[in-house]
């Protein structure tokens, strides 16, 4: 078993979504926070490289303008150490800046996932990510979504979070705890991913046996 050559990518833990107009819902933002803050430190203590990513938007944007409080890395991120500052204006942290160069660089095959929003610029870098030959991996419990209300409908924090949750791990990265990362970091293993076949055949299984 080959050992990943990780690297930790902290997304927009911004104040917007503690204190600003874009609270974190689900899960609640606190718990969130400190597993970002044990994620950070594990990968610290490991030689895993830590990038992190902060979103910037004009100035009259009624979310994260540029040189606004809302817009500032929240003290959970800004006051620990980080190898690497991405600053994006689009949902991926990818384009238009330099991540895909510097994980090259640093020679890195799997990107583990934390921060926010989880269907927003967490999924589009991790598809992004996949799209590029890397393996991922996401922190449920280190991510979180908000409530949405739209022409479409309505969903909950909690809906959208566990829902993309789940369509992340039939395909797109493996889905794992704070926890069992950090255990898997120490050990040098990689997570577990599904697959898309496996993950309907075990629903459609469950439904008949209901």
């Amino acid at each position: 078993m080959t050992t990943p050559r990780r690297a930790l990518i902290v997304i927009d833990v911004q104040n917007e979504y503690v204190t600003g107009d874009l609270p974190i819902e689900y899960p609640p933002v606190q718990v969130s926070l400190a597993n970002i803050g044990r994620a950070m430190d594990a990968a610290r203590a490991a030689s895993v490289p830590v990038v992190v990513v902060q979103n910037l938007a004009p100035a009259t944007s009624p979310l994260f303008a540029r040189g606004t409080e809302g817009a500032e890395l929240h003290p959970a991120v800004a006051s620990r150490e980080r190898d690497h500052l991405v600053t994006k204006t689009l949902p991926s942290a990818f384009p238009e800046t330099d991540l895909a160069a510097w994980l090259a660089l640093h020679q890195v095959d799997t990107l583990t996932v934390v921060g926010y929003m989880t269907h927003n610029c967490d999924a589009s870098t991790i598809n992004h990510a996949v799209h590029s030959g890397l393996t991922v991996e996401f922190l449920h419990d280190a991510t979180g979504s908000v409530p949405y209300e739209n022409s479409a409908g309505f969903a909950s924090a909690e809906d959208i979070h566990r829902v993309f949750s789940v369509v992340l791990q039939s395909r797109f990265a493996a889905v794992a705890s704070t926890d069992h990362w950090i255990e898997a970091l120490a050990a040098g293993q990689p997570l577990e991913r599904g697959n898309i076949y496996t993950s309907n055949q075990t629903a459609r299984a469950t439904r008949r046996a209901a």
